[in-house]
């Protein structure tokens, strides 16, 4: 006869005479915390900007021209200079003809709005013989003050300072035809001013192609007239 399985004999009651309670069961091991995110790398810091008073070309325009450096920083190899508005010309003759500075790239202006003076006047300009080195100029001009003409100095700038007068309203002294270029006469405000209509002006030239009002469109013997259908 095969042995039959013998069952443990039970637990012995306890004192109450009731079984006894189940023996705990082991606690789960805790699961691992989650890993913490590594921290992002810190931000690359931008470049700062340094005094560059001692640069060779601004030194000689201060010892030239004493009074014509209020001053003077170096920014990704750019140098900017702020000079008085009153000494643009004297300072943009000197790095022509002494610095060889002789081809102006652009000149253009920055409304600040709520600053004094409201505006800068920046000029850069563009040395060949200098390795292509470029120089910044930038004079603060006040709402409703004249800025000296330099198309005495580079006769591009006629163009570009009859654009700065259209588009931000800065006159320039001095100048042999200073108008509208863009706009016509007659044009209503200034459109590159930080308070121009961001939707501009409804001048009435679309609405009515054959009865122009003032600073509403060209002149009807205007060439460049055209009509909206």
């Amino acid at each position: 006869m095969a042995d039959e399985p013998i069952n443990p004999p039970p637990a012995p009651p306890g004192d109450d005479g009731k079984p006894p309670a189940p023996a705990p069961a082991a606690p789960k091991p805790a699961a691992p915390a989650a890993a913490k995110p590594a921290a992002p790398p810190p931000k690359p810091k931008g470049p700062i900007a340094t005094d560059a008073s001692a640069h060779p070309v601004v030194a000689r325009l201060k010892e030239a021209i004493p009074d014509s450096v209020l001053s003077a920083k170096e920014l990704v190899g750019q140098v900017t200079v702020e000079v008085p508005a009153s000494r643009i010309v004297d300072v943009c003759r000197h790095l022509k003809e002494k610095e060889a500075f002789t081809y102006l790239v652009d000149l253009t202006a920055v409304d600040w709005k709520e600053r004094q003076p409201r505006f800068d006047v920046v000029y850069w300009l563009h040395s060949f013989e200098k390795d292509n080195f470029r120089i910044r100029l930038r004079a603060g001009v006040a709402d409703g003050e004249a800025c000296p003409t330099v198309s005495g100095v580079w006769l591009t700038a006629n163009w570009m300072e009859r654009e700065v007068f259209d588009l931000f309203g800065i006159p320039f002294s001095g100048h042999p035809d200073l108008r509208r270029i863009l706009t016509w006469d007659g044009f209503q405000g200034h459109p590159l001013r930080k308070d121009f209509p961001v939707e501009g002006i409804d001048t009435g030239a679309a609405i009515y192609p054959d009865r122009y009002p003032d600073g509403g469109g060209p002149a009807p013997d205007d060439s460049n007239r055209k009509v909206v259908s």
